[in-house]
């Protein structure tokens, strides 16, 4: 991930709309493969996953930038020795997501864990003399061997994922003995041959390094990967200079916290001076700011995981430790201090008031001159460029300071300098309020800053450092915001914690039980829904579903990630999502259904705890018919033995549903609910000696958003994925909750328990799932008669369609139904094993994945549990859709 300004660049400014999605290559720069053939959908499902990782705009923000330098710029990545042996296929899944949307980052790699334990193998003694390696003639012979065998590695795994690489184990760095007598054939590179990199990627292929450099009588030298890189990058002069480390970034010594900004020129000397850091971190920052000082202001250091390298350099917020020049910035407490005509023009460009004529800068000086005059104070931050500035200001008797103005060029929001000058306010004002208008671009940028928020009429208050309700409550009765303080025009995305660290402050939910993002009353007594967990693809279904509702509106859309950020896709209020702890989703459910009536989790698997502890302490003396209801989507609670929650598949457990008293429900799994929808109704015919046998392909969507194999279309094309053969958590769950619903006549019972083997499968499709069902039988059926237990068992089901052919995902994908048919059983076979293993039934059962195997679901579950018609809000047509034969 990148910060508000440094992101990564490349060739993909087109890429951010699907009907332009065409990789932008400098001349004579061959196309991948499959750029040779354009494939629409599968440029625009790039976009998706970008979109998942961080908002439309921001996503948008970092392709246009990266596109605005030739391909070689964009970045040079040192990747070290352990993260090739430790974390190959994650870094290979990585580096081949870039060149889907047509960036060519320069890898230069290390392999230094390998080669000490080849040495060690070969009784050979690693030694160091100042941190450096003493490379006599055995020790160079083994690691041109190991460099040559990881640099294969890396390309092999590339090349595996249709990515185009090429392997460069020398003729790029030119050297010369770095103290011969001392370190033996270690080099100093004093010069770069960057055609041979530069060729590379005019080929398409990603280039692929080792650190060994050459005199230039040809003896081979070694040099450190990181000093490699950093020569290489002085040369080429990229925006990016990234070291993946498997810690994910720098971490401050002493709150053990990861450093999320550095900026040199305002924080070098002082962090220098911090008791922890010492040896080799004092190394690393003295190379990385001699480095940052040959290079323009725009470049930067990254350092990150392979995993999360996506998320640095494609959003706002960041993943690892971002590292840059900055600016020294200053503050003023008197306008004769500053550069006033420049302090105008940058006003005159960014404030909405000054820019839209509502007002004039000289006017604004009147104001904080009549401000001082009072007997009040005034703040005037900036940087030496006037990129950046904001004004602070504190009436006679006020307590809590106001940020007045935030405006930024931008340069400044490329160059993240807006983070850095809000470290600087916070230094000076422990306590700040300020308000936007709900409907500013860079909402976002004032969430990640605030320690609570809320909605007041088109302005959002914002507040930091005041942990007081009863100050709160204050600021959020006064006029004075609304009155005297402007919208920030700051920047979306900067880091939330640098160096600096400030105290971590709970954001707190909404005093006196208000809801801070009211969609207002409307006729058929709205119901309130909370949604956790927004950022992946069945959250975005469940908006829409949402809001199509006649009943059902959203109060809360919360998402780590896109806090701050409009919410797509709902039109009866403009929502923006918000970043709820477990702790205030709590808070809020004190109130009861006063605040929220329905608690949606649409968290990960062995997340969603928290949030259920929470409400339950918090509900515990709250009456029943008060009590919120809470659909969970993840498999926290699908094999709950308490009683306590109840399964979610109405057609085969709505008794269940009905009549459960503590408002809990555990929505299925995708693949499960298409699984027991096909197996249900043949329960009193199977044999329960043989396992019933699931043939499971799903879309990749249901892979989720971190780049993977799984979810890369490149890799998909013309192909099909196994995974997790046995013990899948689907598996488990068709069996226990299967058992759970069988009838006493039948077999089945939690000592004797319903087993079944099952195979999923990822396809080359967006979304949807295609199960092929294989059911041992206890007694001989016909295909007519399995069609016939089908259509009875469902005959009053909107949701589950029978049909005698069988159904196709294409025809299914986008629909909120599921379809079973396809029926047959082999042909009759008499007597011995023969005849018992054709006594055996054969289905299909399609669904989309993203509704009624998750969101459809959920709000056909809510439905059930709020006492209205359970498909109100959710298409039911009486036929489905089904392509001719």
């Amino acid at each position: 991930m990148i910060r508000a300004g440094h992101f990564a660049k490349g060739r993909v400014g087109a890429l951010v709309r699907a009907s332009k999605a065409v990789s932008v290559l400098p001349r004579g720069v061959r196309l991948y493969s499959y750029q040779a053939r354009p494939d629409t959908s599968e440029k625009e499902t790039i976009v998706k996953l970008l979109y998942n990782i961080g908002s439309k705009k921001e996503v948008e923000q970092y392709l246009r930038h990266f596109s605005s330098v030739e391909s070689q710029k964009f970045a040079v990545i040192k990747v070290g020795g352990a993260v090739i042996s430790d974390d190959l296929a994650t870094l290979a899944s990585a580096l081949t997501f870039l060149t889907r949307v047509g960036l060519y980052p320069i890898v230069v790699h290390g392999a230094g864990p390998q080669l000490n334990k080849r040495l060690e193998a070969a009784k050979i003694e690693a030694r160091y003399e100042d941190g450096i390696r003493i490379t006599d003639g055995q020790t160079l012979a083994i690691a041109r061997e190991v460099f040559a065998s990881e640099n294969r590695k890396l390309v092999e795994a590339l090349e595996r994922l249709g990515t185009r690489a090429r392997p460069i184990t020398g003729g790029v760095f030119v050297a010369d003995y770095l103290n011969r007598e001392k370190y033996d054939r270690v080099g100093k590179i004093y010069s770069v041959n960057r055609e041979v990199v530069e060729s590379s990627i005019r080929a398409g292929c990603l280039p692929i390094l080792t650190s060994l450099a050459e005199t230039p009588d040809g003896q081979i030298l070694n040099v450190n990967a990181d000093i490699a890189a950093g020569e290489l990058a002085r040369v080429l002069e990229p925006l990016k200079i990234v070291y993946l480390n498997e810690k994910n970034g720098l971490y401050h010594g002493t709150t053990g916290k990861r450093i999320e900004t550095i900026h040199l020129d305002e924080e070098y000397e002082d962090l220098l001076k911090e008791p922890w850091v010492r040896y080799g971190t004092k190394l690393k920052l003295k190379e990385i700011k001699e480095l940052l000082d040959t290079l323009p202001r725009s470049s930067s250091v990254a350092i990150i995981s392979a995993e999360h390298l996506h998320k640095e350099l494609f959003t706002h917020s960041g993943a690892g430790t971002l590292i840059m020049r900055g600016h020294r910035l200053f503050s003023k407490q008197d306008l004769a201090e500053v550069d006033s005509d420049r302090l105008r023009a940058l006003l005159m460009e960014h404030d909405p008031s000054i820019a839209s004529g509502e007002t004039t800068a000289a006017s604004y000086w009147q104001h904080l001159a009549a401000l001082k005059k009072e007997g009040g104070r005034y703040w005037i931050y900036g940087d030496e460029p006037y990129q950046v500035a904001a004004v602070v200001m504190r009436k006679p008797g006020q307590n809590i300071a106001v940020v007045d103005k935030f405006v930024a060029s931008k340069a400044a929001v490329l160059g993240n300098i807006t983070d850095n000058a809000w470290k600087l306010i916070t230094r000076d004002h422990p306590q700040l309020v300020w308000s936007v208008p709900r409907a500013d671009d860079n909402l976002s940028w004032h969430f990640e800053r605030a320690d609570g928020s809320w909605a007041v009429g088109d302005n959002i208050v914002f507040w930091y450092g005041v942990e007081d309700w009863k100050q709160i409550s204050e600021l959020l009765t006064s006029k004075f915001n609304a009155q005297n303080t402007t919208s920030s025009s700051v920047p979306s995305g900067t880091r939330a914690y640098s160096t600096m660290a400030r105290r971590t402050i709970a954001r707190n939910s909404a005093p006196m039980g208000r809801r801070s993002y009211s969609t207002g009353s409307s006729s058929g007594s709205p119901l309130r829904v909370g949604l956790i967990g927004a950022r992946g693809f069945t959250g975005r279904e469940l908006i829409k579903l949402i809001d199509g509702h006649p009943r059902f509106e959203l109060s809360y859309v919360s998402s780590r990630e896109l806090a701050g950020k409009p919410v797509p896709n709902y039109t009866k209020a403009q929502l923006s999502h918000v970043n709820l702890s477990a702790q205030q989703v709590g808070d809020l459910a004190k109130a009861g259904r006063q605040a929220v009536d329905v608690w949606i989790l649409a968290l990960p698997n062995n997340v969603a705890a928290p949030f259920v502890a929470e409400i339950n302490t918090a509900t515990a003396q709250v009456s029943v018919d008060q009590q919120p209801i809470v659909v969970d989507l993840s498999a926290d609670y699908r094999f709950d033995a308490t009683g306590q929650w109840a399964y979610g598949l109405p057609e085969l457990h709505r008794s269940e549903l009905k009549t459960n008293m503590t408002g809990r429900i555990a929505n299925p799994g995708c693949y499960a609910t298409g699984s027991q929808l096909g197996l249900a109704p043949l329960l009193p015919y199977l044999d329960q000696s043989r396992l019933p046998s699931v043939f499971g392909v799903s879309g990749y969507s249901g892979a989720g958003t971190k780049p993977s194999p799984k979810n890369d279309p490149e890799f998909l094309r013309d192909n099909l994925i196994p995974y997790a053969p046995v013990n899948h958590i689907h598996e488990r769950e068709i069996g226990h909750s299967l058992t759970r619903m069988s009838h006493p006549q039948h077999p089945f019972t939690t000592n004797n328990p319903i087993r079944v083997q099952f195979s999923p499968h990822v396809a080359p499709f967006f979304q949807g799932i295609s199960l092929t069902l294989h059911v041992p039988l206890c007694q001989s059926m016909t295909a007519k008669d399995m069609l016939e237990v089908f259509r009875e068992f469902y005959q009053n089901e909107k949701l589950v369609h029978v049909t005698e052919n069988a159904p196709l995902v294409r025809d299914n994908a986008g629909k909120h139904y599921a379809v079973v048919g396809g029926f047959a059983v082999p042909p009759h076979s008499e007597g011995g094993l023969a005849e018992l293993a054709n006594r055996r039934a054969v289905l299909n059962v399609t669904l989309d994945n993203l509704l009624k195997g998750a969101a459809t679901q959920a709000i056909q579950n809510m439905n059930i549990a709020v006492g209205i018609d359970e498909y109100t809000g959710i298409p039911t047509p009486d036929e489905p859709t089904m392509s001719p034969n």
